[in-house]
């Protein structure tokens, strides 16, 4: 069973970058997406870096071909320390689906976000 906290108000969290708030002793990224809000543990699972607050970005698309396509922008957040990208929808590591790091569902009261945890 989930328990709703206050995370923080909706107006607080800009659109490129994470809102870091702290929910029961957990350091937590808030993001704003087009779809809505996201939130991630604010840990990197490769080395214990603050992941959310690298950039919000996209990556480099595979084709087929010898180019560079950038996709997913925004979609994204790049941890400072060595450049792992993560999915914020899903806080999946991009080169390993099974490497991720937490995700928490996030409801909207009025102006307010409720991480679930």
């Amino acid at each position: 069973m989930t328990t709703k906290h206050f995370a923080c108000k909706a107006d607080e969290v800009p659109q490129d970058m994470a809102k870091i708030v702290t929910v029961s002793n957990m350091p937590i990224g808030v993001f704003r997406l087009e779809d809505g809000f996201h939130a991630l543990l604010n840990i990197c699972p490769h080395k214990g870096a603050a992941l959310c607050e690298g950039p919000v970005c996209g990556t480099t698309k595979q084709t087929g071909a010898t180019e560079f396509v950038y996709d997913r922008a925004g979609e994204i957040v790049r941890c400072a320390w060595h450049g792992w990208e993560f999915d914020i929808r899903s806080g999946e590591f991009l080169v390993d689906p099974a490497v991720k790091t937490r995700r928490f569902d996030i409801s909207v009261e009025g102006g307010d976000l409720y991480v679930h945890i």
